[in-house]
């Protein structure tokens, strides 16, 4: 779905990221894992157009996109979550959704079938649709954004640590959700986080990045059984979890 040959990203003239060889492949979830300032949200954003490599070739699903209008078109094939969810505080939530689809001209018949089923498919209450962003939980706000992301049954979703703001038990919650979604749908997914247990519960694949290199490549099992590099170690170590010390009186 993505393929990056030698890309590099610079930034006032340092490189940040790459050069990079690497394929995202359909039908998979990859997980860009690591610290923050790895260059996992600079790759994201390169694969969505919203930023242009220094470098090097990028290719999505077989097309280099060459101008701003291919990037929108190939947009249109890409669905996006990001952290806060994105929405337009002035738009209810079922306009929100569908605000694409009607700039696309699909009818109002079309646009609420659509809308109904995606509410389905993230368990958004239906009442919630006639809401507005600040009268919705953190929770709901994330479904919403999920249904958008949906909307025009994309080829690929982009999620740019959708619930990493989050309380714990809705993050749990969402994260059942999300990945029952991504099964169901059988879609190409590359997901950023920091966190370790959220990328073994999601990844096919798992790109562990450093420092705007790519350290690792593989499963979960490679990160904890081989790790291919000190940090690599070192990174997994870090997210143990953590465990009380009980002892008796």
């Amino acid at each position: 779905m993505f393929e990056l040959t030698n890309v590099r990203k610079d930034y006032g003239g340092k490189p940040i990221l790459g050069p990079l060889n690497v394929c995202l492949r359909r039908g998979e979830t990859t997980v860009l894992l690591g610290p923050s300032g790895c260059g996992k949200s600079t790759l994201l954003r390169l694969c969505l157009g919203l930023i242009l490599p220094d470098g090097g070739k990028l290719a999505v699903a077989g097309s280099q996109p060459a101008d701003l209008h291919a990037w929108m078109e190939l947009r249109r094939r890409i669905g996006t979550v990001v952290q806060d969810g994105g929405l337009f505080p002035h738009m209810s939530a079922r306009r929100n959704v569908g605000l694409l689809a009607e700039h696309l001209d699909w009818d109002e018949v079309r646009i609420d079938r659509r809308v109904r089923d995606l509410a389905d498919l993230v368990r958004l209450p239906p009442e919630a649709l006639s809401r507005f962003p600040d009268q919705l939980s953190g929770g709901q706000k994330q479904r919403v954004a999920l249904m958008r992301a949906l909307m025009l049954e994309p080829e690929a979703l982009l999620l740019d640590e959708p619930l990493g703001a989050l309380d714990p038990i809705v993050r749990s919650e969402l994260q059942t959700d999300l990945r029952r979604i991504i099964r169901e749908l059988k879609t190409t997914v590359v997901l950023v986080s920091h966190d370790l247990g959220e990328a073994v519960y999601f990844a096919d694949r798992i790109l562990l990045l450093k420092d705007g290199a790519i350290l690792q490549d593989g499963t979960a099992a490679d990160l904890f059984e081989r790790p291919a590099d000190p940090f690599v170690a070192k990174f997994v170590q870090a997210q143990r979890p953590p465990y009380a010390s009980v002892g008796s009186a």
